[in-house]
């Protein structure tokens, strides 16, 4: 198993960062990887949604079903890929607390990558922390700016 384990501050309130994170519908606009986000099913509190990427630099479209808990209680929330893809599985955790001037939010992922593979667990870790820090910074920006917006301009 490898780990991945980033974290950010986002100088918002805990309610604004939690709803713009786990509103998965609207995640093509907060993330700029993904051209769409379908949800396809609702069960209580778990959602199992559709991600599609935007093309890569060969024109290839990559696309997973995913399934995440939030419980606003605790503020975390647990995922998983149902579509693994390249990996034997893909675990997530994310972890939201409160901070000096906002909100920690924290993307913790465990993860194998399936051994026929041309790459392994090391290679696909970097990958992940480098775009997870890429859309950890867009997003801090993005829920940063709203919450400067008047309450009802969300």
């Amino acid at each position: 198993m490898t780990v991945t384990d980033n974290e950010i501050v986002i100088a918002a309130p805990m309610d604004l960062v939690w709803e713009m994170t786990n509103d998965v519908a609207s995640w093509p606009e907060l993330f700029s990887e993904y051209s769409a986000a379908e949800i396809l099913e609702r069960d209580g509190d778990t959602v199992r949604f559709r991600l599609t990427l935007h093309p890569d630099e060969n024109g290839q479209v990559w696309s997973w079903v995913s399934e995440r808990t939030p419980d606003p209680v605790t503020r975390t929330v647990r995922a998983r890929r149902i579509e693994t893809g390249p990996f034997e599985y893909m675990n997530l955790f994310w972890e939201y607390a409160e901070a000096d001037g906002g909100v920690r939010m924290r993307w913790r992922q465990e993860f194998t990558v399936r051994p026929e593979l041309p790459f392994g667990d090391e290679a696909m870790a970097d990958r992940l922390n480098t775009n997870t820090r890429r859309e950890m910074a867009r997003i801090k920006q993005l829920v940063e700016a709203a919450a400067q917006q008047p309450a009802g301009a969300r």
